[in-house]
């Protein structure tokens, strides 16, 4: 398979020679942007598959250069790469069409990873946003709030957290999980993490006996 095209926006040229670097040999990078108007203007023109986005900059910042971008070329691929972990920035730019967040401590590996998984049409996030960011995913990708059960914990779950919910509680892998869903291992991990989170749970043994209490599984 060939090597992703990457087009990398950020108004920081130290940073962009970073990346750069991390990234050499394992994508082709076709182009660099440190303003919002060239960012959309050559991204338009030479198609990358995956943009990496600088959130914070002048002139309407990366959510700008996204949506400009989508109304043109909808099958330009945005993974944000920033130093905020607010979850506003990160709601905001997942409802604007992102296939990812991550931020900027990330490792040149695992960055590389998740342009390539981007690529291929999955999602990526870092786990500590997991919680609010599957919440925006429910309100834009069809993974509505299912009708109300009468119990307030499960309620508030989306129909895919108790979807990966009872696969979990009959002991399924995480790998098994996503196979029998159309999804990724860490998507289902990423699912898990949530689920935990809303539910105060601290481990998967935990949410195993709390769903096989409510015989979910």
């Amino acid at each position: 398979m060939s090597q992703p095209r990457v087009f990398l926006v950020d108004d920081h040229e130290l940073i962009r020679s970073g990346i750069k670097t991390e990234l050499a040999g394992s994508v082709e990078i076709v182009g660099e942007a440190d303003e919002v108007d060239a960012a959309v203007e050559m991204i338009i023109e030479r198609r990358p598959e995956v943009v990496l986005l600088d959130v914070h900059m002048p002139d309407g910042g990366g959510l700008r250069v996204l949506r400009e971008v989508r109304a043109v070329c909808a099958d330009v691929r945005f993974l944000a790469l920033s130093v905020s972990d607010a979850g506003e920035d990160v709601i905001a730019i997942v409802r604007a069409g992102a296939s990812g967040y991550v931020t900027k401590n990330i490792s040149g590996g695992d960055l590389i990873e998740a342009i390539w998984r981007i690529r291929t049409g999955d999602a990526v996030f870092s786990p500590m946003l997991a919680g609010f960011v599957l919440e925006a995913f429910a309100n834009d990708s069809g993974d509505r709030q299912p009708l109300t059960s009468g119990d307030p914990d499960l309620d508030q779950l989306t129909t895919r957290e108790r979807q990966v919910l009872r696969l979990i509680a009959r002991g399924y892998p995480y790998k098994q999980a996503g196979d029998e869903l159309g999804i990724s291992s860490r998507t289902v991990e990423t699912h898990v993490s949530s689920v935990l989170h809303k539910l105060q749970l601290s481990n998967r043994h935990q949410l195993s006996n709390w769903a096989n209490e409510r015989r979910l599984n």
